[in-house]
């Protein structure tokens, strides 16, 4: 079951949840750092402030990544 807790390099293997992502987050996938963060999980990354992902957001990405199963 896809959800945030899933590593970034995973989730974007799933053309649905790279999706998600553009509708929530438009442009952060295009962010030159972005390979910095494959390794870590959108919640891990949403923790640190230069990421600018409020809680919300991120539980709603959850919440569709979960109901792509």
């Amino acid at each position: 079951m896809a959800n945030i807790d899933m590593k970034l390099r995973e989730l974007l293997k799933i053309p649905e949840a790279v999706e998600i992502f553009e509708k929530y987050l438009p442009g952060h996938l295009k962010h030159p750092q972005i390979k910095m963060a494959f390794g870590m999980t959108p919640r891990a990354i949403s923790k640190h402030p230069q990421a600018k992902i409020s809680k919300e957001t991120i539980e709603k990405i959850d919440a569709e990544l979960r109901a792509l199963d």
